[in-house]
């Protein structure tokens, strides 16, 4: 969250500032476009860019969910590249084990803080305009509707139907509201305005009723009480009142009236009135005073905008609004699976059952058999979903807690002799229709790490050899192999891969299939950078860190380890002459947004 709003911040403060830019730009132009610009600032600070991306998300996806998606990079869970009748893998309970997702870390106390600073600064700003909107409407209720009079008239010739009271107070003449305005008008100002200045005067009121002025400021009070700690938006406010009451002079201005009957009312009142302005109302003597009086003096009537500017503002506006909402849609993944999966019939099984694991299996079994048969025991829905969708348990987000206690066993069968990655596919579209799953996902940017060779000479490491063609077992895919005893290695045959906490032993895999399960380890994505071909047999063993460890269930004794063993950073450079080296990159995150429990069959 602090994240996503950091990102936000300096997106709006950019927003801003290039907002900025374009006033200087029309500082000769009328008050109004600049009054525009400093409100579409302000706005922006309520609008993030990351929902226009969202929409453009939207757009590009079609729905929510992301059926159809082959997720990048395609990682192979549980240490296999892809379902086939090639290998049998087999998952023991140390496997299980090392591939626990992290838990996230709690919230610590200096979000608490954070969060009771920033609540109390939004109290603060929010109180202090209830109290003035309260004395203001304080002396509202006391006040006398005025029928008749100069005042009335001059109203009338103004053409404006709005509600005027009298009060003795002596503040100066305002507007208050915003569905229904009501103009404030100190009694005894009458007297010392001749009939033109008072025109001007209440011409200058009536612009801020046409105006809507009273609906701007009460949404850019949102924005301070929002965002209270930052300078910007204070810098916007005042910069919105001086444009605002600078288009209301121009307004009078343009009804011909006399600047220096017009600059002489504006003092007159301002002589009379003993308070200062109430912030609740608009009214005629906000912001600079000295440099609005030189400014209706010098009878500087800015010039309106010409084609040239209004297209420059134009395509400000549409860049600013199409720029995001493009990024959403370029970078929606299942943009392209999305349409597919409308013109494509979606694979499924022929027949699947879905039933609750015993309670006393031990370990994970799949198996992927000719004739479309695949068998799956014990397992958890959040390795379902990683098998599925090839991405690591880190990149799977939301879900109730049992996505990851309740096990089940599947036995599914499809038509004929699935090509390779149907099955994942199919496998998506049962969790679907099953689990009434449905995910959305997103990108981020974070730390990954490139696997690539330690030596520049690009010699390996002594426990990192090339297979050579018939050196290993070929298994019979037909019969699944019986699973190991709890802690025990199994048989490996051409492609099989055992992994425990502290170690890695492979027969024959290629190394694009050693960075998934460095990623399961590591609990960050590793990119294949080494380059190398082939297939490998691959022995690593190293003393797991204090990480390593949580991740194993709660309910298994933790194992002993060497204290002085080597890390795994080290291990993967001693012993298989290879080398992880931090960077960052974009990372598909899947979120869950509902799912459910099957029933059984």
């Amino acid at each position: 969250m602090i994240a996503a709003l950091t990102n936000h911040l300096w997106q709006s403060t950019l927003f801003g500032a290039v907002a900025g830019l374009l006033t200087l730009v029309l500082r000769k132009n009328h008050a109004r476009a600049r009054y525009w610009l400093w409100l579409a600032a302000s706005v922006k600070f309520l609008v993030p860019f990351a929902l226009l991306v969202a929409l453009g998300n939207h757009f590009a996806l079609g729905s929510h969910f992301g059926f159809g998606k082959t997720y990048l990079p395609a990682v192979a869970p549980l240490a296999f590249e892809r379902f086939g009748p090639v290998f049998t893998p087999v998952i023991s309970t140390s496997i299980t084990a090392s591939i626990t997702a992290v838990k996230p870390h709690p919230i610590s106390w200096i979000h608490i803080l954070l969060w009771a600073l920033w609540c109390c600064g939004c109290a603060a700003v929010l109180l202090t305009w209830c109290v003035r909107w309260r004395r203001t409407a304080g002396i509202i209720r006391t006040s006398e509707p005025l029928t008749e009079g100069r005042e009335v008239e001059t109203l009338k010739r103004l053409q404006a139907p709005i509600e005027i009271v009298s009060s003795n107070a002596r503040f100066e003449p305002g507007v208050f509201g915003i569905l229904r305005p009501i103009l404030l008008w100190p009694a005894g100002i009458s007297e010392r305005l001749a009939d033109a200045q008072m025109e001007a005067i209440l011409a200058h009121e009536v612009s801020h009723v046409r105006r809507r002025d009273n609906l701007v400021a009460a949404l850019h009070m949102v924005v301070e009480a929002a965002f209270w700690f930052h300078p910007l938006v204070w810098w916007i406010g005042a910069r919105l009142v001086a444009e605002r009451e600078s288009a209301c002079d121009q307004d009078v201005l343009r009804l011909e009236s006399e600047p220096e009957v017009y600059a002489e009312g504006i003092l007159k009142v301002c002589e009379y009135c003993l308070e200062t302005p109430l912030l609740c109302v608009s009214g005629v003597s906000g912001s600079d005073l000295k440099k609005r009086i030189q400014g209706i003096m010098t009878h500087t009537m800015s010039r309106d905008l010409g084609w040239s500017r209004k297209l420059m503002l134009a395509v400000a506006g549409i860049v600013s609004i199409a720029v995001p909402i493009g990024i959403g849609l370029m970078n929606a993944p299942t943009g392209q699976a999305q349409s597919q999966a409308a013109t494509t019939p979606r694979l499924q099984f022929e027949v699947a059952s879905v039933k609750p694991a015993a309670p006393d299996q031990h370990g994970t079994f799949i198996h992927a058999s000719p004739g479309g048969r695949l068998d799956i025991h014990n397992m958890p829905l959040k390795e379902l979903i990683v098998l599925a969708w090839r991405i690591q348990p880190f990149q799977v987000s939301g879900g109730p807690s049992w996505i990851e206690s309740a096990h089940y066993d599947i036995s599914a069968k499809s038509e004929g002799n699935p090509q390779q990655g149907e099955n994942f596919l199919m496998v998506q579209s049962l969790l679907t229709d099953r689990f009434q799953l449905k995910i959305h996902h997103e990108t981020k940017e974070l730390p990954v790490y490139a696997l690539v060779v330690a030596n520049k000479d690009g010699k390996l490491g002594p426990q990192l050899t090339e297979s050579k063609e018939g050196s290993c077992t070929q298994f019979d895919p037909s019969k699944p192999p019986p699973p190991p005893e709890p802690g025990k290695p199994p048989a490996l045959g051409c492609g099989g891969m055992w992994m425990g906490p502290d170690r890695i032993t492979a027969v024959g895999i290629p190394i694009s299939q050693l960075s998934p399960v460095l990623s399961r380890i590591l609990g960050r994505t590793v990119v294949d950078k080494t380059g190398l071909t082939g297939n490998y047999d691959v022995k690593a063993q190293w003393t797991p860190d204090q990480s390593q460890l949580q991740a194993l269930p709660a309910d298994e004794p933790v194992p002993q380890f060497d204290p002085n063993g080597p890390s795994i950073f080290t291990a993967l450079q001693e012993q298989l002459g290879l080398k992880l080296e931090s960077q960052k990159g974009p990372v598909e995150i899947l979120v869950i947004d509902h799912v459910e429990k099957p029933s059984e069959n």
